[in-house]
């Protein structure tokens, strides 16, 4: 089986997927913005409330795909350090909702602006035809991620 065709059946598509999504996640991880100093998890947590708006922390706990007490010591955490508010649930007081704060939101669309910056700059220097094939390739890679 030739390389080509390796690459192009299921699992070598899938390896080589996995390995090019991982080594651009590893990049954009290291273009984050030099005053950030929180975790790549605690930024998933703002951007969950950036995308889908103020949440209790067990739908964070689910959107994050992390147990309730770990999501607990995060939201912990961001709240001592200003970056997001709980306030008690307006029907259910046994629960709290939490929000995020101004500073928050600044540390998250910071973050994100010098990533997609530099994602940018990156896709400049590809082909026209590369940059449609990229454009959908990322809506099928949204497709991909989408729970089942």
């Amino acid at each position: 089986m030739s390389a080509l065709e390796e690459a192009l059946s299921d699992t070598g598509l899938a390896a080589e997927l996995r390995m090019g999504v991982m080594r651009l996640r590893r990049r954009l991880a290291i273009e984050r913005h030099p005053d950030n100093e929180l975790s790549l998890g605690a930024m998933t947590v703002l951007g969950s409330l950036f995308r889908f708006g103020d949440m209790g922390i067990g739908d964070l706990a689910g959107a994050e795909r992390v147990q309730p007490p770990s999501m607990t010591r995060t939201v912990t955490a961001l709240e001592n350090g200003g970056y997001l508010v709980r306030r008690p649930h307006e029907t259910d007081r046994r629960q709290v909702v939490v929000s995020l704060t101004d500073l928050g939101r600044a540390t998250l669309l910071a973050d994100r602006e010098r990533r997609d910056a530099w994602l940018a700059r990156r896709l400049q220097e590809l082909t026209p035809d590369d940059r449609e094939t990229l454009c959908r390739a990322a809506l099928l890679l949204q497709r991909l991620a989408q729970e089942d």
